[in-house]
């Protein structure tokens, strides 16, 4: 019987699995491959970002704020049809002002990196995933958990596969493939700011591309990897509407129909960072070089 492939993504925090990747995990997983989200921190600063929210002051007690994410969590991975991990670590915030606050004491950016790696190694060479997905050395955007999850990400998937490397972490073993998740190409928001005028109604996305730099690439030049995916955007949805503190139902998050972006846009985009199978670029599967490698 052929190996089950499994793929491993690494997130900063609870509720970024469903607003980045998700519609592949929950493709991926469908097709009966193993899934595995690994959260490195428990949101435990995370602001109530949903108006709606009762009760909206519950960011001000941290114990209940965490127990809360963590319900949160397991309702989007049971959507997803994914497995779980807590890394452990704790949220570091988004540091605000001038200058810059001082990150919180013990919080996962300001933990020493080799901390984190070994936590991450343990788990990769517990799970053993042929795929490993990360954030770039932007984070996505530059919060300093999203930043240190790449940084991690990255030392893990080198270290994970080599004996010498962390001994009491389990047996090695080596991941075959690692990719960047990549969102808000400009492209795309455009054709769906295009498609929502067209059709009479109103576009979040104006301001957006109104503010946009022109000398600043799209990240669509980066992409090597699209996947096919439009029959999970409900489920992505669903996914992302179980992190309630987070998100807004009304949000823009939700103003595009469904059937337009299955039409305009069906897939989600990721760059191949490391390789140790051959494939070429572009691709439409995570798994390309992989599965000729391991179901062989």
């Amino acid at each position: 019987m052929a190996e089950q492939l499994r793929m491993m993504a690494v997130h900063a925090h609870p509720d970024d699995e469903s607003s980045k990747g998700a519609a592949t995990m929950a493709r991926y997983s469908a097709e009966g491959h193993d899934v595995m989200v690994v959260t490195c921190t428990g949101g435990e600063r995370g602001s109530i970002l949903n108006p709606s929210f009762e009760p909206a002051d519950l960011a001000s007690d941290p114990v209940a704020m965490t127990d809360v994410r963590r319900r949160e969590m397991a309702r989007a991975a049971e959507v997803l049809g994914v497995r779980h991990h807590w890394l452990g670590f704790v949220d570091s915030g988004l540091p605000e002002g001038d200058p810059t606050p001082v990150l919180p004491e013990g919080c996962f950016a300001v933990v020493p990196l080799e901390t984190a790696t070994e936590a991450l190694v343990e788990v990769v060479r517990e799970f053993r995933p042929h795929v490993v997905v990360t954030y770039d050395e932007n984070g996505g955007y530059p919060h300093p958990d999203h930043i240190r999850c790449h940084e991690v990400s990255m030392a893990a998937f080198e270290a994970a596969g080599d004996p010498d490397r962390f001994p009491d972490a389990g047996q090695p073993w080596q991941p075959l493939k690692l990719y960047y998740s990549h969102g808000f190409a400009r492209r795309r928001m455009q054709l769906f700011h295009e498609a929502l005028l067209a059709a009479g109604e109103e576009s979040p996305f104006t301001e957006w591309l109104t503010k946009w730099d022109p000398s600043r690439p799209d990240v669509m030049e980066r992409v090597t990897t699209q996947v096919a995916c439009a029959g999970y955007f409900e489920l992505r949805d669903k996914a992302l509407r179980a992190h309630a503190t987070q998100i807004d139902p009304t949000s823009r998050w939700f103003s595009v129909p469904l059937d337009v972006q299955r039409e305009l846009w069906p897939t989600e985009e990721y760059e191949l960072a490391r390789s140790l199978v051959d494939t070429t670029v572009p691709e439409d599967d995570l798994f390309s070089g992989v599965r000729e490698r391991v179901m062989a």
